[in-house]
């Protein structure tokens, strides 16, 4: 990664992401996203919140396949259209999942995760202390290689707005399935690049925390 685009400050050490407790499968084949369901738009738009306390409980595979798919998955197959729009169809973000069993990469052709890193790399996408404690993180990469023929000027706005409308779908996909979430922009980019297998064209910008909500005390 280029050193202009890392935070100033040194990593905490004792945010080092741990190895995983046990063997992570090299790929998660995701079931096909269920489309009817949930909330009406206006209900969900009513619900949307940021949550910063989570139970442990994992998501189901099929609640992590309708959280991915709504979050930038292909509503169009005969184009490849995704559900989040993007400058020029550039698709310059892509979702990495923090997982306990390791870090993957979301991959919407053929909707699976592809692992990159065997770590628990949640307790890098932020400093509060809620980080590491829900069952996921996402993490939204901007590539800088496929944005390289943009007008440099433009090509940080055009990020951020893919990166917004991304985290906006994860957003109202909670707020549907009773999932709460909130988006994160203080990240450990040094060391989230390392765990997440990147390289020097490939930046985090924004996480973004996923999981059933505590229950209220």
């Amino acid at each position: 990664m280029s050193e202009a685009m890392l935070l100033s400050y040194d990593p905490v050490q004792h945010l080092l992401p741990p190895p995983t407790s046990h063997a992570a499968p090299a790929t998660i084949a995701l079931a096909p996203p269920l489309l009817t369901g949930g909330s009406t738009l206006a209900a969900a738009l009513a619900k949307r919140k940021s949550v910063r306390e989570f139970a442990p409980t994992p998501l189901s595979l099929q609640q992590l396949s309708d959280l991915l798919w709504a979050a930038n998955g292909i509503n169009r197959p005969e184009t490849g259209g995704r559900t989040a729009p993007s400058a020029h169809g550039l698709n310059e973000i892509d979702i990495y999942v923090a997982l306990p069993e390791g870090a993957y990469e979301y991959e919407p052709v053929p909707h699976r995760l592809r692992l990159k890193h065997a770590v628990d790399a949640r307790n890098l996408t932020g400093y509060q202390d809620f980080v590491g404690k829900a069952p996921l993180d996402l993490v939204y990469v901007v590539n800088h290689a496929r944005a390289d023929q943009m007008p440099e000027a433009v090509r940080e706005t055009f990020a951020g707005v893919a990166a917004g409308a991304i985290s906006q779908n994860v957003s109202l996909y909670c707020a549907s399935a009773g999932l709460g979430c909130v988006v994160r922009g203080w990240l450990n980019q040094r060391l989230l690049a390392e765990a997440l297998s990147l390289n020097e064209d490939e930046v985090p910008v924004l996480a973004q925390t996923v999981g059933h909500a505590a229950a209220v005390r």
